[in-house]
């Protein structure tokens, strides 16, 4: 290593610390924000950040802003994905073996993913009419993509061209409020399924918004969400490692079967099920600021993983997988932030036989869906938009 790049290394070290300090804590109580529920970070009405402990604390007897001292209602605050995702990105480039000319790659060199096999369709949403988006659902029965996201109503219906169809899901203080959605996924006979990180709880709505069933006291942060062929809703739950299988009858409004049917999981988010063969495909986040993906069959029985030092050794660039799929013929695609990107894994057979399929014009890519029509649905974080891609 020469003396100039030892001299980058120290420089980019100092402006993670400076990054960490000046951005990623809490200026209240002086603690670091993270994915915990007491320590993430929250927006106050008036811009200002709190961690979410010292939001809790200062609401006695009434919330007021420590720095402006502007009055906020509690219930108005939300979660600021834009400090979580730079802190996940900083942990990761801070993680990283700098010194990766021990690797054997040239000083200076380029490392890029291979050219990819779609091309970008259209797109739609962007700031305003989406703001920080964290999850998406395709339901081609009903003809719409349905995105849940940080506005003032949560959960925004487009149709498949784009048009804006309506909107719901505002952030109350009521039971059947939405207050910090998560992911959702459509059921087979078109209801939406919501996660709810502001009170730990599944919501089910139909497509005019009325809430339909909430099932709360079975989860402790209930994160990605996904239905199975047999209409079964299966959710992660990060904070519990544990993967829920919930069996509803909207009917009756009533929750007929709530089973764990899978424990020991790694802080689980993404999850996805195949609809030809019920396999399912689990996203885990490490405590060393990588992720893994995890395969099962339909029984829950583990038919393979691959982290991202697996990857490392498959593809010229470390990934970092945020959402997880299945197209065609049960193949596993995953979106990866770390280079803008999505990507396919193989199916049950070859996992993981890694292709590149989309490597241009994507920010943050944090969800994917595949369309009869050969075409991807990817959720873009990163500029706040729905991107349509085309095989050619």
């Amino acid at each position: 290593m020469t003396a100039a790049s030892s001299k980058q290394i120290r420089a980019l070290h100092d402006l993670l610390k400076l990054a960490e300090v000046s951005l990623l804590e809490c200026k209240v109580c002086f603690e670091k924000y993270s994915q915990q529920q007491t320590r993430r970070p929250r927006n106050l009405t008036c811009g200002h950040v709190l961690c979410s402990a010292c939001v809790s604390s200062l609401a006695r007897p009434a919330l007021e802003c420590p720095f402006c001292r502007r009055a906020c209602n509690p219930s108005q605050t939300s979660d600021c994905l834009p400090l979580l995702n730079l802190r996940d990105i900083l942990s990761r480039v801070a993680s990283d073996p700098i010194s990766s000319d021990a690797t054997g790659k040239a000083e200076g060199s380029l490392v890029t993913l291979s050219p990819s096999g779609f091309s970008l369709n259209f797109s739609f949403g962007g700031w305003g009419l989406l703001v920080n988006p964290t999850g998406m659902a395709v339901c081609p029965k009903l003809g719409c993509v349905a995105v849940v996201q940080d506005g003032k109503r949560r959960i925004k219906l487009f149709s498949m061209t784009g048009a804006y169809i309506q909107q719901f899901g505002e952030k109350r203080d009521s039971s059947n409020s939405v207050r910090y959605p998560l992911d959702v996924a459509v059921t087979s006979d078109g209801y939406l399924v919501v996660t709810d990180a502001g009170d730990r709880s599944v919501k089910l709505f139909d497509v005019k918004g009325r809430c339909k069933l909430v099932v709360r006291e079975t989860f402790c942060l209930p994160w990605g969400v996904d239905v199975s062929p047999q209409n079964e809703i299966l959710v992660s739950d990060t904070e519990a490692g544990a993967l829920w299988l919930l069996k509803t009858d909207l009917r009756k409004e009533e929750v007929k079967r709530s089973q764990r049917v899978l424990s020991s999981l790694c802080q689980p988010r993404g999850v996805a099920v195949c609809p030809a063969t019920g396999a399912v495909a689990v996203i885990e986040h490490l405590s060393t600021g990588g992720t893994r993906v995890k395969l099962f069959n339909s029984h829950m029985a583990l038919m393979g993983q691959m982290d991202s030092l697996g990857f490392g050794l498959l593809l010229p660039s470390e990934i970092h997988v945020s959402g997880v799929a299945f197209g065609r013929g049960g193949n596993i695609l995953v979106t990866d932030v770390q280079n803008g990107a999505v990507l396919s894994l193989g199916t049950a057979g070859d996992f993981p036989s890694v292709r590149s399929l989309v490597t241009h014009g994507l920010c943050y890519p944090i969800a994917v869906k595949w369309l009869e029509n050969e075409s991807l649905v990817v959720l873009d974080s990163g500029d706040h938009s729905v991107k349509i891609f085309a095989g050619y």
